[in-house]
């Protein structure tokens, strides 16, 4: 298991959150992707945002990253550990403790497992940190297969494997706040299976996970809390155990979710 020091091994529903979003928009020219979100996710939670394709899922993780395209524009209050860093560019929300694993990964194919993970932990090596490289062992006990091909060619590995290798890349970071885009995308059942199972375990590090992800039931299984994007605009919230009970989400996300997850 991942350490991390000053970090709670459970949820504190009473804490202060983590990371607010208050009336969030974002648009791309004239149209608009996102309309007055409100969502938090406190340290500790999992929190899962579920919806169909062209709701504004990764628009929303880009627009509290700060790393909208060029073409987009985010309006609204965005507060990080009770500071509004709406302003803020990515890389001072980096250093913050924020971190975003995207959609396609972004690895670097023709470097090995082992030097990708290093360059996770640049910043923490940047700011001076003389053990920067203090979680490559526990990355490598979370990700065996990692460890196994750690001299490896990032680019040679199966796409189960380059998922595991953006989230411990992420890991070596020590985020705060750790933000997955899809992170069960193209991936065989068996697989997203282990990659919920090593999202749930992170909890016990006390990292606040905000979770996007088309595969509802296995996204609100391992969840806290969640809320439903529909065309830009917040449909649902709720605890995540609700949620999957609501009739709602069971007709229109469940059962697709269902259908996909079938061996």
């Amino acid at each position: 298991m991942m350490t991390t020091a000053n970090r709670a091994t459970s949820v504190d529903s009473t804490s202060a959150p983590i990371l607010q979003v208050n009336g969030l928009s974002a648009r791309y020219g004239k149209v608009e992707a996102l309309h007055g979100l409100r969502l938090q996710v406190r340290p500790g939670q999992i929190v899962s945002v579920i919806g169909p394709n062209g709701a504004g899922k990764s628009t929303l993780l880009n627009a509290i990253m700060g790393s909208l395209p060029a073409t987009g524009q985010a309006k609204g209050e965005i507060r990080y550990r009770g500071d509004d860093v709406s302003a803020l560019p990515v890389e001072q929300r980096v250093a913050g403790g924020m971190c975003l694993v995207p959609e396609k990964r972004e690895l670097f194919a023709t470097m090995t497992v082992e030097d990708n993970l290093v360059l996770g932990a640049y910043r923490r090596r940047k700011a001076g940190e003389r053990n920067y490289l203090d979680q490559l062992d526990p990355v490598f006990r979370l990700f065996p297969r990692l460890n196994e091909r750690r001299k490896q060619a990032a680019g040679t590995l199966s796409g189960g494997e380059r998922q595991m290798l953006a989230l411990g890349r992420a890991l070596m970071g020590k985020p705060d706040l750790l933000m997955l885009d899809e992170p069960s995308l193209g991936l065989a059942p068996l697989i997203v299976k282990e990659i919920f199972h090593i999202i749930s375990a992170l909890r016990a590090t006390g990292v606040a996970t905000l979770l996007i992800e088309q595969n509802a039931r296995a996204a609100l299984q391992i969840s806290d809390y969640g809320y439903v994007l529909e065309t830009g605009e917040l449909a649902l919230k709720g605890a995540a155990k609700d949620l999957a009970q609501n009739p709602q989400v069971i007709e229109t996300y469940l059962g697709l979710a269902k259908k996909l997850a079938r061996p």
